[in-house]
């Protein structure tokens, strides 16, 4: 079955106790506004970004594991994207609420999530089996 997928954005991994501060930085530093302090879902704490380059998802988020920045690819059939990651080399290393966490050949950590709004930015890729 074909499926479409593209980067969906970045993802600033923070490990702090203030995740405005970290966002406070992140703006300014990269020249964003911040559209979403509270874009977390209960478990998570989250801030999005506003008026990112080619309208690409950026947001921090509070972690207990060292900080760092992962990207995420968004598809809208999440099983089928990350199987075609897997066959291109990738390990799934677990299925979080409704995404895949993977890791590259070469040690990166990456998402596979839910696209949200295909009729945006870049159009993504289509897939075949």
């Amino acid at each position: 079955m074909a499926h479409r997928s593209r980067l969906a954005g970045f993802i600033i991994d923070c490990n702090t106790d203030d995740l405005d501060a970290a966002a406070d930085f992140w703006s300014r530093a990269l020249g964003v506004s911040i559209a979403d302090r509270d874009a977390g879902d209960g478990s998570a704490e989250y801030q999005q970004f506003g008026d990112t380059p080619g309208d690409l998802h950026i947001e921090v988020q509070k972690v207990s594991h060292e900080s760092r920045v992962h990207l995420d690819i968004e598809a809208d059939d999440v099983d089928a994207e990350a199987a075609r990651l897997e066959a291109l080399g990738a390990k799934k290393i677990a299925f979080v609420k409704r995404w895949w966490v993977m890791e590259a050949p070469t040690g990166q950590r990456f998402c596979v999530v839910r696209m949200k709004h295909p009729e945006r930015g870049t159009p993504p890729t289509r897939w075949t089996d």
